[in-house]
């Protein structure tokens, strides 16, 4: 099993940027395809982005499509996602998800972090 920790979220104006992080901890890293979800007050987690182990393949939500890069370092047993042009409607806290199936990963079937929270005001 994999154990996650989100940092580098906090509070940012419309129109700034954030790079997320999420640090790894066990020998499944290095095999495991990562993901990126929000989850904002009173609403469903929902999909942001996902990376395959070797970054050879990568999804976005449509909503954050040409705003947010997801990419990972296996070296650092971390991924990260860069955030700009953020928005308002940007705020929920974020989690990262890590499965050995790319296809759980973007459904968010794989092991969960704590998350951090993302405020963007307007």
């Amino acid at each position: 099993q994999v154990q996650l920790v989100e940092s580098g979220g906090g509070l940012v104006e419309a129109g700034g940027s954030l790079r997320l992080s999420c640090a790894a901890s066990g020998r499944t890293f290095s095999s495991s395809h990562m993901g990126w979800f929000r989850q904002a007050p009173g609403k469903e987690r929902e999909f942001v982005a996902a990376i395959s182990w070797g970054g050879g393949s990568i999804s976005y939500a449509d909503s954050v499509k040409g705003r947010f890069t997801i990419s990972r370092d296996n070296a650092k047993n971390t991924v990260y996602l860069q955030m700009n042009s953020l928005k308002p409607e940007d705020t929920a806290v974020y989690y990262c998800n890590a499965h050995q199936s790319f296809n759980m990963v973007v459904k968010g079937l794989g092991s969960w972090g704590q998350g951090t929270q993302v405020t963007v005001s307007s």
